[in-house]
């Protein structure tokens, strides 16, 4: 069974706890390393100089405290494998679809590779695998 390493933790604990329990579930069956938690609004604008958020800060959901948003890439990391990015972003919303069902957590969560949640990553104009947030359930 994997875990997260010691850099994974400390980046997850700087999330929500729903997304917190969402991940601790997913690692033990998809290993997986945290890439991003909580941004501050220098690493926000970074993000966003470099395009890889669409807005600017305080505007994501990285910027509350506790963070409402995580990326999270397979492990080991391969870039150029998308499938398994969609992969794993759609294991994702199923363990959080069952945590949610069973009143483990209380929040739904929305995947950057299918924004609209209709399970069809094709018609997405933003493409963001490796970010989870959370939702109003």
């Amino acid at each position: 069974m994997a875990s997260f390493g010691t850099v994974s933790t400390q980046r997850l604990a700087t999330c929500e706890p729903d997304l917190q329990y969402i991940f601790r579930e997913v690692v033990k069956h998809f290993d997986c390393s945290v890439l991003c938690g909580h941004r501050d609004e220098a690493a926000q604008m970074k993000a966003f100089n470099d395009r890889v958020s669409k807005v600017q800060y305080p505007n994501s959901k990285h910027n509350s405290y506790p963070s409402m948003a995580v990326d999270v890439a397979p492990y080991p990391i391969d870039w150029d494998d998308l499938e398994r990015f969609r992969h794993f972003g759609f294991y994702v919303k199923g363990v959080a679809a069952v945590l949610l069902e069973r009143g483990e957590i209380e929040h739904k969560i929305r995947w950057g590779g299918d924004w609209d949640s209709d399970h069809d990553t094709k018609d997405q104009t933003f493409h963001d695998l490796v970010h989870f947030e959370l939702i109003k359930a």
